[in-house]
């Protein structure tokens, strides 16, 4: 099927779902939240198909996920990838196992280390400027903020403090600006930007400078640099996804999010890890930007190593009125 008609059954998918939320699980079900996320997958031989993720975690969830299997047939991909949580919050990936830079980095570059005083450690994306001209770190809101209490000004250290990072022997910045999250309020980006503080920067990456911006309709190869597993390989494996719900722990809870991009990896290992959120995601054919990396899955994937999610690079940039460095 086209494009257009992926779409359509996308559509009539998440109503036969939220039907079905509401008669068999009853209180199970909450409004705006639920076990199954639904997006576009690219089936390479048949164009475009439907993409159906959930949690395993209740038997009816997978009898019905079986079941929608069976019904959409070969232009469905329907995947368990259980609990899917910000890759920043609570601990992460400690330092002595970590493949990337977690050290103190000058002059700042993508990939490394970076977090708010009272966070861990997540991953410095990409150098912005907005209308005034003047340069910022772009990263997650979970990373560069941490929570709502977070307030404009705050300490911005690198390294992260799990990491070793103190401020102010650290610091490089502070909070700038965020695009907020709420406990019960949908949302489309995770980002936040950070000041920088009479440091200088390099704003290459390992494939090469950023060439602009790409919206990504599937199969594309991919690729980041991040805190945790540093330099790391993938493919677009599903886009638009809908109703993608992410474990934030304490503070924020639960927060469903729309119109997300799935990484998966075609490496050894998985695509990213606690501590590589805030990395950008870009096609290392042309070093265009496409995604800021925000969460991950526990399972799923080829290699069974879990997903990757991200929040399109485009509307994360809108969202702050931002332009890539």
């Amino acid at each position: 099927m086209d494009l257009d008609e992926a779409r359509e059954v996308k559509g009539q998918v998440i109503a036969s779902v939220s039907e079905w939320l509401s008669s068999e699980l009853g209180a199970m079900a909450t409004p705006g939240f639920g076990p199954f996320a639904v997006g576009i997958a690219t089936r390479t031989a048949a164009g475009f198909g439907v993409a159906v993720r959930y949690d395993q975690s209740d038997e009816r969830i997978v009898a019905r996920a079986e079941g929608l299997a069976a019904e959409l047939g070969p232009d469905a991909d329907v995947r368990a990838v259980g609990r899917v949580r910000a890759l920043s919050v609570g601990p992460v990936v400690p330092t002595a196992l970590t493949m990337g830079e977690t050290g103190r980095v000058r002059p700042l570059r993508p990939g490394i280390s970076i977090a708010h005083v009272a966070v861990t450690a997540g991953t410095l994306g990409a150098f912005v400027t907005l209308p005034d001209g003047v340069a910022y770190v772009l990263s997650n809101f979970h990373v560069l903020a941490g929570s709502p209490s977070a307030e404009l000004g705050d300490a911005i250290v690198q390294p992260g403090p799990a990491d070793g990072g103190r401020s102010p022997q650290d610091r490089i910045g502070s909070l700038a600006a965020v695009v907020p999250l709420a406990p019960g309020q949908p949302a489309t980006v995770d980002a936040a930007l950070a000041s920088l503080q009479d440091v200088e920067f390099d704003a290459t990456y390992p494939a090469g400078t950023l060439t602009g911006t790409a919206v990504v309709e599937g199969e594309e190869a991919v690729q980041k640099v991040g805190r945790t597993t540093g330099v790391t390989d993938g493919r677009v494996s599903a886009i638009e996804l809908d109703g993608l719900v992410i474990e934030y722990g304490e503070g924020l809870g639960q927060l469903r999010f729309d119109d997300q991009i799935e990484v998966e990896s075609t490496g050894d290992g998985p695509f990213s890890q606690g501590g590589d959120s805030g990395s950008l995601v870009y096609l290392v054919d042309g070093v265009r930007a496409v995604g800021l990396l925000f969460a991950g899955s526990e399972t799923g994937g080829p290699s069974g190593t879990g997903l990757t999610y991200l929040n399109p690079i485009e509307t994360v940039l809108a969202a702050l009125d931002a332009t890539l460095v």
